[in-house]
């Protein structure tokens, strides 16, 4: 789905498809008749922007086979559907039983997770459309925070040498620019936008133009930070932004109310890793989990407002007394794509914790998903319209 800012540009929207479980071509071509195509009906839009979901397998599956990846394209174009963006984040295995630590795995101090962000890079490459001015990757901001000593972050350094060099070369090749956006996350070495400037400004990777910030905005609003300081502290420092995911965290403004606490255990499940987060004026503390975070050795004091990273859907608010930071991310967007300059041009919609809800909350087979998917791009849209864009580049 594409929209038009009023500086002319194209911004671009899409649907992250690591929600569905694929890891292989068969099975990533699958879902899209399966869920992407009905999606797409749903909204009534003649083309559906995908941020698409590539597993290690399936990247180098794709970038070493050309056929497989014109079964891809067909598809992409048969199901009416484009792909300017991709999800890299997650290496494998993101609807496993337990992912919570495992999803930060390989990070960016080794060979493969390079290996696999540039074989997804020259995937993107193919499959951009003509007229697109660039693809985005999103990735993860370096690692999980611990171990991480000084020897790590050497490693990860020259790690992203080698990947600006790549991705610059791809560029020569190809003629399409592909970037590569690393995204803060909760527990990470980068879990806030101070954190990104002190581990990538001044990086030599970043002169090639090819790297830059993926802004995820659960993310944001768990840490307590605000879209205009951190984009303030990313222009001063000369981080590009590549990419928003727009998501959103629960907000739980009284977590010591026995009623929120019981609201809140309903979201404590095994998957995935729910850090939580609460605001002590100037500080803001953490746990790694959310049930560290209500009954762990160390709870969470409970004495001022928590927010909690877990994404749960955009146009549906969670059950009283919870809420979600659907007003944060609204402000986000107004804040990136409301002025007179596009900040950015591709928004993602990131809502993977469908399957994972509480039950009473969670979408009742495919037809479900599908609604709920469906509702919560049009909210997006609608809030990128109130922000000033029109539907004129709808195609």
């Amino acid at each position: 789905m594409r929209l038009r800012h009023r500086d002319g540009s194209t911004v671009h929207l899409s649907y992250g498809s690591n929600v569905h479980p694929a890891e292989s071509v068969d099975g990533i071509i699958d879902q899209l008749g399966r869920y992407a195509v009905e999606v797409r009906a749903r909204l009534g839009a003649p083309r559906l922007g995908l941020g698409l979901w590539l597993p290690a397998r399936a990247a180098h599956e794709l970038a070493g086979d050309p056929a497989a990846l014109e079964r891809l394209r067909g598809a992409l174009e048969r199901h009416g559907l484009e792909v300017v963006t991709l999800n890299c984040f997650p290496y494998r295995g993101f609807h496993d039983e337990v992912v919570k630590r495992e999803v930060y795995a390989p990070d960016w101090t080794t060979p493969e997770r390079l290996d696999y962000t540039l074989a997804a890079a020259r995937v993107l490459a193919a499959l951009l459309p003509d007229d697109a001015a660039r693809g985005s990757i999103s990735t993860l901001p370096l690692g999980w925070r611990t171990p991480w000593f000084a020897d790590r972050q050497a490693a990860a350094a020259a790690r992203l040498e080698q990947l600006a060099a790549g991705l610059d070369a791809l560029r020569v090749e190809t003629g399409r620019t592909v970037r590569v956006a690393f995204e803060p996350e909760p527990g990470c070495v980068i879990e806030t936008s101070r954190d990104a400037v002190a581990r990538l400004a001044g990086s030599p990777a970043l002169a090639s133009g090819m790297l830059g910030i993926c802004l995820d905005t659960c993310h944001l609003a768990t840490a307590f930070e605000e879209a205009r300081e951190a984009l303030d502290r990313f222009d001063s420092a000369g981080l590009p932004l590549v990419k928003l995911q727009a998501s959103a965290a629960i907000h739980a403004q009284d977590p010591g109310d026995p009623a929120t606490r019981e609201a809140l255990s309903a979201y404590a499940e095994d998957r995935f890793l729910h850090q939580t987060r609460e605001c002590r004026g100037p500080r803001v503390e953490g746990r790694d989990d959310l049930p560290e975070a209500l009954t762990g050795h160390r709870p969470l004091p409970a004495e001022q407002p928590w927010r909690v990273h877990f994404h749960v859907p955009l146009h549906a608010a969670p059950q009283p007394p919870l809420r979600s930071t659907s007003d944060h991310l609204a402000d986000t967007l107004e804040v990136l794509l409301g002025g007179e300059t596009a900040r950015l041009d591709h928004v993602e919609v990131e809502t993977y914790t469908w399957s994972v809800l509480p039950a009473a909350q969670r979408p009742t087979g495919d037809d479900g998903l599908i609604t709920g998917l469906a509702a919560e791009i049009a909210w997006t849209r609608d809030r990128l319209i109130e922000a000033g864009l029109t539907e004129g580049a709808l195609v």
